[in-house]
Protein backbone atom coordinates (compact mmCIF):
# COMPACT_ATOMS: atom_id res chain seq x y z
CA UNK A 1 0.00 0.00 0.00
CA UNK A 2 1.25 3.62 -0.98
CA UNK A 3 2.65 6.08 1.50
CA UNK A 4 0.01 8.88 2.76
CA UNK A 5 0.54 12.15 2.96
CA UNK A 6 1.00 12.26 6.18
CA UNK A 7 3.88 9.80 6.75
CA UNK A 8 5.62 11.68 3.97
CA UNK A 9 7.29 15.12 4.60
CA UNK A 10 6.72 17.81 2.42
CA UNK A 11 9.53 19.15 0.57
CA UNK A 12 9.14 22.79 1.65
CA UNK A 13 6.91 24.67 4.02
CA UNK A 14 4.36 25.71 1.97
CA UNK A 15 2.99 22.95 0.76
CA UNK A 16 -0.65 22.42 -0.48
CA UNK A 17 -2.14 18.85 -0.98
CA UNK A 18 -4.41 17.44 -2.57
CA UNK A 19 -5.82 14.12 -1.75
CA UNK A 20 -9.00 11.94 -2.48
CA UNK A 21 -11.76 12.15 -0.30
CA UNK A 22 -14.01 9.04 0.40
CA UNK A 23 -16.28 10.90 2.27
CA UNK A 24 -16.84 13.65 0.07
CA UNK A 25 -17.37 11.03 -3.01
CA UNK A 26 -19.78 9.18 -0.72
CA UNK A 27 -21.72 12.05 -0.07
CA UNK A 28 -21.45 14.04 -3.48
CA UNK A 29 -22.83 10.90 -5.06
CA UNK A 30 -25.59 9.99 -2.37
CA UNK A 31 -26.80 13.85 -2.92
CA UNK A 32 -27.20 13.39 -6.82
CA UNK A 33 -28.52 9.62 -6.64
CA UNK A 34 -31.44 11.03 -4.23
CA UNK A 35 -32.22 14.05 -6.09
CA UNK A 36 -31.99 12.63 -9.58
CA UNK A 37 -34.44 9.31 -8.04
CA UNK A 38 -36.69 11.69 -6.75
CA UNK A 39 -37.26 14.17 -9.87
CA UNK A 40 -37.37 10.92 -12.69
CA UNK A 41 -39.90 9.61 -10.26
CA UNK A 42 -42.26 13.04 -10.38
CA UNK A 43 -41.28 13.30 -14.12
CA UNK A 44 -42.64 9.50 -14.60
CA UNK A 45 -45.82 9.86 -12.47
CA UNK A 46 -46.97 12.89 -14.22
CA UNK A 47 -46.11 11.31 -17.65
CA UNK A 48 -47.94 8.40 -16.51
CA UNK A 49 -50.33 10.05 -15.36
CA UNK A 50 -50.81 7.19 -12.42
CA UNK A 51 -51.21 7.49 -8.22
CA UNK A 52 -48.23 9.04 -7.17
CA UNK A 53 -46.67 7.90 -3.99
CA UNK A 54 -47.03 9.86 -0.83
CA UNK A 55 -43.48 12.36 -1.09
CA UNK A 56 -42.03 10.76 1.91
CA UNK A 57 -42.07 7.15 0.24
CA UNK A 58 -40.50 8.38 -3.22
CA UNK A 59 -37.48 10.04 -1.17
CA UNK A 60 -37.24 6.77 1.32
CA UNK A 61 -36.83 4.87 -2.13
CA UNK A 62 -34.70 7.52 -3.43
CA UNK A 63 -32.18 7.66 -0.16
CA UNK A 64 -32.63 3.80 -0.05
CA UNK A 65 -31.23 3.40 -3.28
CA UNK A 66 -28.69 5.96 -3.25
CA UNK A 67 -27.58 5.03 0.11
CA UNK A 68 -26.53 1.43 -1.55
CA UNK A 69 -25.23 2.16 -4.61
CA UNK A 70 -23.15 5.06 -3.31
CA UNK A 71 -21.54 2.47 -0.35
CA UNK A 72 -20.99 0.29 -3.18
CA UNK A 73 -19.13 2.73 -5.25
CA UNK A 74 -17.21 3.86 -2.19
CA UNK A 75 -16.45 1.15 -0.90
CA UNK A 76 -15.25 -0.55 -4.35
CA UNK A 77 -11.37 -0.96 -4.94
CA UNK A 78 -10.80 1.74 -7.57
CA UNK A 79 -12.41 4.01 -5.16
CA UNK A 80 -10.60 2.91 -2.16
CA UNK A 81 -7.00 3.61 -3.76
CA UNK A 82 -5.85 7.07 -2.29
CA UNK A 83 -4.58 9.49 -5.16
CA UNK A 84 -2.38 12.64 -3.91
CA UNK A 85 -0.72 15.50 -5.12
CA UNK A 86 1.30 17.82 -2.96
CA UNK A 87 2.60 21.06 -4.31
CA UNK A 88 5.27 23.13 -2.73
CA UNK A 89 8.14 25.16 -3.64
CA UNK A 90 10.10 22.04 -4.01
CA UNK A 91 7.79 20.59 -6.42
CA UNK A 92 5.35 18.32 -7.09
CA UNK A 93 4.74 15.08 -5.47
CA UNK A 94 2.23 12.34 -6.68
CA UNK A 95 1.56 9.00 -5.68
CA UNK A 96 -2.09 7.65 -7.77
CA UNK A 97 -4.20 4.77 -6.78
CA UNK A 98 -2.33 3.86 -4.37
CA UNK A 99 1.02 3.52 -6.15
CA UNK A 100 4.53 4.96 -4.35
CA UNK A 101 4.88 8.58 -4.21
CA UNK A 102 7.63 10.80 -6.62
CA UNK A 103 8.44 13.42 -6.33
CA UNK A 104 9.90 15.87 -9.43
CA UNK A 105 11.57 19.34 -8.90
CA UNK A 106 10.13 22.10 -10.86
CA UNK A 107 12.93 22.03 -13.43
CA UNK A 108 12.65 18.60 -13.97
CA UNK A 109 8.80 18.65 -15.23
CA UNK A 110 8.59 18.93 -19.30
CA UNK A 111 4.75 19.56 -18.86
CA UNK A 112 1.71 19.25 -17.17
CA UNK A 113 -1.77 18.76 -18.60
CA UNK A 114 -5.54 18.37 -16.89
CA UNK A 115 -8.08 16.82 -18.96
CA UNK A 116 -11.01 15.21 -19.24
CA UNK A 117 -10.94 11.50 -20.49
CA UNK A 118 -14.89 10.92 -20.33
CA UNK A 119 -16.47 11.34 -17.07
CA UNK A 120 -12.63 11.40 -15.20
CA UNK A 121 -10.41 14.55 -15.18
CA UNK A 122 -7.04 13.14 -15.64
CA UNK A 123 -3.67 14.86 -14.65
CA UNK A 124 -0.54 14.00 -16.66
CA UNK A 125 2.83 14.99 -15.29
CA UNK A 126 6.07 14.66 -17.97
CA UNK A 127 8.96 14.46 -16.66
CA UNK A 128 11.75 15.73 -18.63
CA UNK A 129 14.25 12.83 -17.98
CA UNK A 130 13.33 9.81 -16.12
CA UNK A 131 16.44 9.56 -14.26
CA UNK A 132 15.78 13.03 -12.68
CA UNK A 133 12.38 11.44 -10.92
CA UNK A 134 12.94 10.98 -7.19
CA UNK A 135 11.10 8.14 -4.86
CA UNK A 136 10.06 9.52 -1.62
CA UNK A 137 9.44 6.26 -0.21
CA UNK A 138 10.81 2.81 -0.02
CA UNK A 139 9.90 -0.42 -2.11
CA UNK A 140 6.08 -0.62 -2.72
CA UNK A 141 3.47 -1.02 -5.89
CA UNK A 142 5.92 1.16 -7.77
CA UNK A 143 5.55 4.37 -9.59
CA UNK A 144 2.02 6.00 -10.54
CA UNK A 145 0.44 4.60 -13.88
CA UNK A 146 2.54 6.20 -17.16
CA UNK A 147 1.42 6.70 -20.67
CA UNK A 148 2.84 7.85 -23.84
CA UNK A 149 1.79 11.59 -24.22
CA UNK A 150 3.05 13.66 -27.68
CA UNK A 151 5.99 15.53 -25.00
CA UNK A 152 6.91 11.94 -23.53
CA UNK A 153 6.19 9.23 -21.21
CA UNK A 154 3.51 10.72 -18.41
CA UNK A 155 2.46 9.84 -14.63
CA UNK A 156 -1.21 10.08 -15.14
CA UNK A 157 -3.31 10.54 -11.84
CA UNK A 158 -7.58 10.26 -11.44
CA UNK A 159 -8.50 13.84 -10.01
CA UNK A 160 -12.10 12.98 -9.97
CA UNK A 161 -12.08 12.53 -6.26
CA UNK A 162 -9.63 14.89 -5.13
CA UNK A 163 -10.11 17.32 -2.51
CA UNK A 164 -9.83 20.39 -3.02
CA UNK A 165 -11.32 19.86 -6.73
CA UNK A 166 -8.82 19.64 -10.13
CA UNK A 167 -9.69 23.79 -10.41
CA UNK A 168 -7.83 24.54 -7.61
CA UNK A 169 -4.75 22.36 -8.24
CA UNK A 170 -4.80 24.21 -12.04
CA UNK A 171 -5.08 27.32 -10.44
CA UNK A 172 -1.79 26.52 -7.84
CA UNK A 173 0.11 24.59 -10.68
CA UNK A 174 -0.37 27.48 -13.02
CA UNK A 175 0.96 29.54 -10.08
CA UNK A 176 4.31 26.99 -9.46
CA UNK A 177 4.71 26.65 -13.23
CA UNK A 178 3.91 29.20 -16.05
CA UNK A 179 4.10 26.69 -18.84
CA UNK A 180 1.81 24.47 -17.87
CA UNK A 181 -0.96 23.55 -20.36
Amino acid sequence: MSTVPDQVEAPAGDAVLFRSSPARTFLTLFAVLTVTYVAAALVVDAVAGGQSDPWWSTLLQGVVIALLVAGGYTACARAALTTWVRISAGGLELAAQGSDPVLLAWDDIAAVSIRRSGMRTVLDVTPVDLDRVHPVAGEGPGWPTMRDTPAGAAFTADLTQVWPGPRALRRELDRRLPIHT
